[in-house]
């Protein structure tokens, strides 16, 4: 109503029945004025109500229209940028997803505010349960999981090459891992294990935080692929690099990101060694959703099994907020949770067709895992947590609009505007 408003204020009649015959190609007749002005204001309101709502409809246009720029071009931007403020539905991605209800753990409202003796003697009560006897519980299960993962992982490491030490590490970091995951509660349901990965095999999954490699291999043993940390998590890196080959590296460095596709394509080519796991989109996501795949390990492989993973958050949010808390932080955090309930499914391995690429197979599998995992398919880049938006991407917005202005193409143009325009946003 208000953009209505200001074009009614700002644009006269004459030059809205103008720009209302190029767009429409309405013939009105110039004999009866009378009509013409009821006819055109009645089509004027139709229009700005449309360009409100954003529906812009182009029909046919003259040649002299092509190169002219009309206010209304600009609605659509304005529309997209009203609509990021509202609800963005890329940035909510990455801090913890909003509860319906409340679990007894957290507020909505973080200002504390009374409601009732009663609630606030159940919560009082639930708080002295978590951390009076679970917590401690918990934490000791957790040291004697990692302290067992440590001492084994070097005792394996010292063996030489060969089907004993893997099957040795096979075992013993299974048995780790679950001790770890009876840590923090897990409750864990596996689906289609049939289609569990193989040796030589390549298992992508979406990423929640660093606990999604606990809770896989409570099911499976997995040569990992990911980010060096430092810290807590950098010790279990540390560790589990010394019984089998992983691949850690620094996504700052070129180089290391070079190494990385020559590593895991040797990897996979190898039918002796563990199924190697890797999640594509790079970062943790607050399990609503599944944000871009990287193409790169879809380049060195034409078949993958696809792994869903969807978390309760209920019993307890799993999500790694790495901005504000530290990885130990946040292993506390979940340790005084009710539970961790999550449901995996292993999907049945996705081969890449021939006339497909590593992009559009990259799209194909991450669609696969979000319809499973009831999560919401997006096109945008989980890095832009970290990063601004890459000067590519806007200049391909920037091009499209042009042709936007110029009328050529314009449904082509439209869609994939409004697809873009929240990156500028």
């Amino acid at each position: 109503m208000i953009l209505a408003y200001f074009c009614r204020q700002t644009i006269d009649k004459k030059e809205r029945k103008t720009r209302l015959r190029r767009l429409r190609s309405i013939a009105l007749d110039s004999s009866d004025e009378e009509k013409e002005e009821v006819n055109t204001n009645n089509e004027s309101n139709t229009f700005l109500n449309n360009i409100s709502k954003g529906i812009i409809r182009y029909k046919s246009l003259d040649e002299e229209s092509k190169t002219e720029f009309g206010l209304s071009d600009i609605y659509l931007f304005i529309r997209s940028g009203v609509n990021a403020i509202i609800d963005d539905e890329v940035t909510k991605r990455f801090s913890a997803e909003e509860l319906q209800t409340w679990n007894l753990m957290t507020r909505t409202n973080k200002n504390y505010q009374f409601v009732s003796f009663r609630l606030t003697a159940l919560w009082l009560c639930g708080w002295l349960f978590r951390f009076g006897i679970l917590f401690p519980i918990r934490f000791i299960i957790f040291t004697v999981g990692m302290l067992y993962l440590i001492v084994t992982c070097a005792a394996v490491g010292s063996l030489s090459e060969g089907k004993l030490k893997r099957a040795l590490y096979k075992h013993t970091s299974i048995t780790a891992f679950r001790i770890l995951a009876r840590g923090v509660s897990a409750v864990i349901n596996f689906h289609n294990q049939e289609y569990k990965p193989k040796t030589g095999s390549l298992c992508v999954a979406n990423h929640t935080s660093p606990i999604d490699v606990v809770f896989l291999h409570c099911d499976n043993a997995y040569a990992l692929v990911g980010q060096l940390q430092g810290g807590y998590l950098g010790l279990m890196e540390r560790a589990l690099m010394r019984a089998t080959s992983h691949v850690f590296f620094d996504r700052f460095e070129v180089r290391d990101r070079q190494l990385v596709s020559t590593r895991i394509k040797a990897h996979v080519r190898d039918p002796d060694k563990l199924p190697i796991l890797i999640f594509p989109e790079g970062t943790c996501i607050n399990n609503s959703a599944v944000m871009m795949f990287k193409k790169g390990s879809f380049e060195v492989v034409d078949l993958v099994y696809p792994v869903a993973v969807k978390y309760n958050n209920i019993f307890g949010d799993s999500f790694w907020d790495s901005s504000k808390y530290g990885f130990f932080t946040y292993l506390l955090m979940m340790m005084s949770s009710w539970a961790i309930v999550l449901d995996i499914w292993y999907l049945p391995p996705m081969a890449r067709n021939d006339d497909e690429n590593a992009v559009e197979f990259a799209n194909r599998v991450k669609a696969a895992i979000a319809k499973q995992g009831g999560l919401v398919d997006l096109e945008w880049d989980g890095q832009l947590k970290r990063q601004k938006v890459k000067p590519d991407l806007k200049a391909k917005v920037q091009s499209i609009y042009s042709l936007f202005i110029q009328k050529e193409s314009q449904l082509d143009a439209l869609s994939q505007c409004q697809r873009f325009l929240n990156l500028l946003c």
